[in-house]
């Protein structure tokens, strides 16, 4: 068992959905208030990495994030740290690959509070921000919560863009699913199927605990309704 790479793994998960949740929210929120349209063209464009195939996102990345782009080559001197072939990268790839799995269950939670409790909380007197911490917020902690488990389970799991971007470099950028391959690839095969077990049943149980939290009553809409 590669627990390295078990271990940068967990950290890069837990990076990724402690960054993207707080955008999510906002994302979702901002979208509530747009035009149909703005509202429309905007999904299409957090939803793409959705369906885009994760070697044509891998592609388009290492190209914009490398040392012969302004924006890899800026970073590296500001910081001499490239952005390709490193944790940085993988990471940036991660928050970019997994903004559906974090913003679309929160911006489905927020279509889901009545238009008239919004109403409501403008009628006693708060303002946007106001309403979006006393009310939205509490009302919509399901779809924040699942959309926080999904985002780790998924970059837990993640394998083209992570390999595209970062490679296969030891206590950097090799996650548990590049081990598993490197194990399949040498025919290691019980090497290869333990990481997978556990893989496995780390994902399965945060999908399970997913559920559990979806299924209990959301006590604060009740008393407001």
């Amino acid at each position: 068992m590669d627990w390295q790479a078990f271990i940068l793994s967990l950290e890069l998960a837990a990076l990724t959905a402690l960054f993207l949740i707080p955008m999510g929210i906002l994302m979702a929120y901002w979208l509530q208030y747009q035009s149909n349209m703005t509202n429309q063209f905007f999904q299409a464009v957090f939803t793409l990495p959705l369906v885009l195939p994760p070697t044509v996102l891998g592609y388009y990345l290492l190209v914009g994030l490398g040392r012969g782009s302004w924006l890899g080559n800026y970073f590296y001197e500001m910081t001499q740290i490239s952005l390709v072939f490193s944790f940085a990268g993988i990471f940036v790839a991660s928050l970019l690959f997994n903004i559906p799995f974090a913003w679309l269950p929160i911006l489905r939670a927020f279509e889901s509070i009545p238009q008239d409790l919004k109403d409501a909380s403008q009628t006693c007197g708060l303002n946007s921000w106001q309403g979006l911490w006393k009310i939205e917020l509490p009302l919509a902690w399901k779809g924040i919560l699942t959309a926080f488990i999904m985002t780790f389970t998924h970059t837990l799991g993640e394998f083209g863009v992570v390999l595209m971007v970062g490679g296969n470099i030891p206590q950097q950028t090799r996650t548990i699913s590049i081990a598993i391959y490197d194990q399949m690839q040498t025919l290691h095969m019980d090497e290869a199927g333990s990481m997978a077990l556990i893989l496995l049943l780390v994902s399965f149980l945060t999908l399970l605990l997913t559920q559990f939290f979806l299924h209990r009553p959301n006590h604060l809409l009740r008393q407001v309704t």
